[in-house]
């Protein structure tokens, strides 16, 4: 390769991508199947991060920690009873609602697919690092919907710390997806995300 010829691909390399709300990316260079695996996987993580954010700042009071939203949320839309939605099982003497696991791992599992699939397609999702797309959750989930649903109180009557926990926790948790999603993307590929040059790398 010539000197000229080095140096231009250099530049390209160097060369800043510009991304925009209207920027979608090269079909040849989406990589959707990697991106569902590495979804499920960044999923599980952020499921456990999401669990470690609310040891030091759980989301609700003890009063109504007693039926939290994943167990309200089967008993009203699926009609499952208390007994069932409140089932436990024990690990080293401590009873755990292993249905509230289920959901909270199903959901987080949903929206990591989906952001990482998304994100072969439409790079502007992963806007500061996923942050946005976690507060647009947070709002859409704990400010609209579960309380629209009745499973939560409306959103004036939920305390401070509520509000903070949720927010804060959704901004971890869709970091901690961009942070496993750009990694084992990468490393899986051999390329850099869809929107740049392959020379990017």
């Amino acid at each position: 390769m010539s000197e000229n010829a080095v140096t231009t691909t250099a530049k390209k390399a160097g060369q800043k991508v510009k991304v925009t709300f209207k920027t979608i990316t090269d079909p040849a260079r989406r990589r959707v199947g990697v991106a569902v695996l590495v979804g499920i996987i960044a999923g599980i993580f952020s499921g456990i991060i999401k669990f470690g954010w609310e040891v030091p700042f759980p989301p609700r009071t003890p009063e109504r920690n007693s039926t939290n939203p994943p167990q309200a949320l089967l008993e009203q839309i699926f009609g499952m009873s208390p007994e069932t939605s409140h089932a436990t099982y024990s690990y080293l003497g401590n009873d755990l609602p292993y249905m509230s696991f289920i959901i909270h791992f199903s959901f987080a599992i949903f929206f990591a697919v989906l952001y990482c699939v998304v994100a072969e397609y439409w790079p502007k999702i992963k806007l500061w690092q996923g942050v946005v797309f976690g507060i647009v959750l947070d709002i859409l989930f704990h400010v609209i919907i579960m309380p629209d649903m009745g499973i939560v109180p409306a959103p004036w009557n939920q305390p401070f710390g509520e509000h903070f926990s949720e927010f804060f926790g959704h901004i971890i948790w869709l970091w901690s997806i961009e942070l496993v999603r750009r990694d084992l993307r990468n490393r899986i590929t051999g390329e850099p995300d869809a929107e740049y040059p392959v020379e990017a790398r």
